[in-house]
């Protein structure tokens, strides 16, 4: 890795601003964490749920009771689309304790129920990246500690840019337009840029207002509806209309596009690509994937991305103390991180992990972390325990835009004060 790509992913955007703004309970504290001898607990994933990490999940988890004589490690595993209900089920019934993996998005979420325990003792003294460690936080509490974190961008498949005659990535939204264009002409059944459409992650549309100068949330208050946002959204909707995105497509959708050689560009986390190279018939496939930064709306502006990442926490309840141990070993210990990353693409969070040479070398991960990690912003509802309510209504507004039933005025200003409702 180069200096500058370190600090780029050093420099990652803190989200330890990322508290909610309404009360929330105490955290469970420190005394959850006290040895009481109990060496049984589950770790609770959707990682065990998916293919691509199904088996280091178990490779780690076998390396890991091998070296801790009596200690057993069940594995719960709910679909990531479904994990966070399901999650806070079970937490709030009192039926779920123990090691939970959590995307850093539903951190403040999982906090306001007052079962997670307050982990900053067990991470004091860890070589934690510092934006790392901060996305474990929330008003400040350190209720996690990180596992993996980058962003969310555009990754472009050049063997197709290259036959549309696109010979550099585009860097701003004129070209970009111009690149899907140019990609249209191939035909063949290619989707020019596999955008998402359908509601469950039509949230991928914020970084594209931020482009377009919306602040989305200002002083506590959602303020979608100004001209930024109704200027994204007016531009996306041609697109579609264009047919230069598709409809009805999420991320697994776009990753089989992506897989296939069926688009140019598909938005992703950086752990996407061995997902999209396990499944892909082409094994050059990983070579003709780049991470390019989000085009800018002018020549000067700054490329903006959303923050990605996760942590694991740890739920209050009989085998805490021996579950945080196993959160700070797979996480801060090289012989779990580097082979974590090895097989997953899921970069490591403490800087000796980072430095490392299997990291260092990884031409994918230095581009991807330099040109969408480095730019990287947390959502600005993430700060909500009702954020999945608020992605939802936008998502919907979003999605009547797109198929021509309210215009972008009317559908962003609806979404803005159905959700400033949500956090009143």
């Amino acid at each position: 890795m180069t200096r500058r790509s370190a600090l780029g992913l050093l420099g990652l955007t803190t989200l330890a601003a990322c508290a909610p703004s309404t009360n929330t309970p105490a955290p469970a504290g420190t005394e959850g964490l006290k040895d009481d001898g109990v060496k049984e607990f589950p770790l609770t994933s959707w990682s065990f749920n998916e293919a691509v990490t199904k088996q280091p999940m178990t490779d780690a988890i076998a390396k890991y009771t091998a070296a801790n004589a009596g200690t057993k490690i069940s594995t719960p595993s709910y679909p990531y689309n479904d994990y966070l209900n399901q999650l806070l089920l079970q937490v709030q019934g009192g039926q779920l304790t123990g090691a939970v993996q959590l995307d850093v998005a539903w951190l403040a979420t999982l906090a306001a129920t007052g079962k997670l325990l307050d982990l900053k003792t067990v991470a004091a003294g860890a070589d934690y990246a510092p934006a790392a460690l901060a996305l474990g936080q929330s008003n400040g509490v350190q209720y996690g500690l990180p596992w993996t974190f980058a962003g969310i961008g555009l990754i472009s498949n050049t063997e197709l840019l290259t036959k549309a005659g696109v010979t550099s990535p585009p860097k701003t939204v004129a070209e970009f337009e111009a690149a899907l264009t140019a990609v249209k002409g191939l035909g063949g059944g290619v989707v020019p840029w596999a955008g998402m459409t359908k509601v469950d992650q039509l949230k991928d549309i914020i970084p594209w207002m931020w482009e377009f100068g919306s602040p989305i949330v200002q002083d506590n208050k959602v303020v979608i509806g100004d001209d930024g946002s109704v200027e994204a959204l007016t531009w996306y909707k041609k697109l579609y209309d264009q047919k230069l995105i598709a409809p009805d497509v999420n991320r697994v959708d776009a990753r089989a596009l992506m897989s296939q050689g069926k688009t140019a560009f598909y938005e992703d986390a950086i752990g996407g690509k061995a997902t999209v190279t396990k499944s892909s018939p082409d094994k050059d496939l990983a070579a003709k994937m780049v991470p390019i930064a989000r085009p800018v709306k002018a020549d000067g502006d700054k490329p903006r991305h959303l923050a990605w990442g996760q942590v694991i926490a740890v739920v209050n309840g009989a085998g805490a103390a021996a579950a945080a141990n196993y959160a700070k070993t797979v996480t801060t210990d090289k012989a779990y991180s580097i082979e974590w990353f090895t097989k997953t693409g899921l970069p490591p969070t403490t800087t000796s992990g980072l430095a490392d040479t299997v990291v260092k070398n990884d031409k994918f991960a230095n581009d991807f972390t330099e040109r969408i990690g480095a730019n990287s912003s947390a959502s600005p509802f993430w700060v909500y325990p009702q954020f999945s309510q608020m992605e939802k209504v936008l998502a919907e507004e979003v999605q009547s835009i797109l198929i021509g039933k309210k215009n972008p005025k009317e559908a962003l200003t609806s979404a803005r004060d159905r959700m400033n409702a949500l956090i009143k």
